[in-house]
């Protein structure tokens, strides 16, 4: 490829450019430059106070619970969306009638809004009236306020992600599994394996920049979980279930406090970014070359 043809390539990497430094830079440049203010949101006036902000955040409990929580929808959502996916994904390989209507059905909540799905859930859990009660109810149990209690809302809100986002981690594991080539698994049985033996030391190995896919697509999207908990619990009970995405609503918006907000944005991309770097780089050593 002649020079002339590399610059003329090079051009088409502009509107990229500009969108990437329009809507992640600036907004990113912004948003530190606001955490070093002590900053309503609205008024033309902003009080410089340096890394106050920064230092309160770790001083403020309902901080700490929503890093926690935070950390455990992360996680939680990752790690259940893993092993019901891949075993979603193995069991809807093998051949059989209907299986292209269940690969639908297990993948259309995902195309649904999750704060539709946040709203739609909730009268399946609500106290009064809700789907879950009813059907214990009609078993002759007691009813439970689901939404009521800090753990078991967490609980709920883990559950309702974890569903709506399974069927992306299957359809990754599909491509994957079907990517693996059969001559593998024929050696291997030809050599005695059994189905686990083929799973565990042929098919798993090389499903790793699937499962590095997977894992880190998901584990970002419960990191920032944002719209089920607004639309189940709007943070609630007594703040016992926020994440550090909706803390910061609450702290812009409801506290009006848009610099301390800022310094809680600024906190939650770093660790986001560190903790996406550390998994995708132990998921890269751990690839095998085919």
């Amino acid at each position: 490829m002649t020079e002339k043809r590399k610059k003329k390539l090079n051009w088409f990497y502009l509107p990229a450019v500009v969108l990437m430094l329009a809507f992640i830079a600036y907004p990113l440049c912004n948003a530190i430059y606001l955490s070093f203010f002590n900053w309503n949101g609205y008024s033309v006036n902003k009080e410089f106070i340096g890394i106050q902000n920064y230092v309160a955040m770790f001083k403020d409990e309902i901080f700490i619970s929503s890093l926690r929580n935070t950390l455990i929808y992360g996680f939680g959502c990752t790690i259940l969306q893993q092993v019901i996916g891949l075993t979603l994904a193995l069991f809807l390989n093998t051949k059989f009638k209907g299986r292209g209507i269940i690969r639908t059905v297990i993948y259309m909540p995902a195309m649904v809004s999750g704060l539709v799905m946040g709203y739609i859930m909730y009268f399946f859990f609500q106290f009064n009236g809700g789907v879950v009660n009813d059907i214990l109810g009609f078993l002759g149990l007691s009813g439970y306020d689901w939404l009521g209690n800090g753990t078991s809302a967490i609980a709920v809100i883990v559950f309702i992600n974890t569903w709506q986002f399974v069927g992306v981690s299957m359809v990754i594991y599909l491509a994957g599994i079907q990517g693996v080539s059969q001559s593998y698994i024929e050696a291997a049985t030809v050599d005695g394996a059994n189905a686990w033996e083929r799973f565990r030391y042929i098919i798993l190995p090389l499903l790793v920049p699937a499962l590095s896919s997977s894992v880190i697509y998901n584990l970002i999207g419960g990191l920032k979980l944002y719209d089920v908990i607004i639309a189940l619990t709007d943070g609630g009970p007594a703040r016992k279930t926020h994440s550090l995405a909706t803390y910061i609503a609450n702290r812009y918006f409801d506290a009006e406090r848009a610099g301390y907000a800022a310094a809680i944005g600024v906190f939650s991309f770093v660790m986001i970014m560190i903790i996406s770097m550390i998994v995708n780089g132990y998921f890269r050593r751990k690839e095998v070359e085919v």
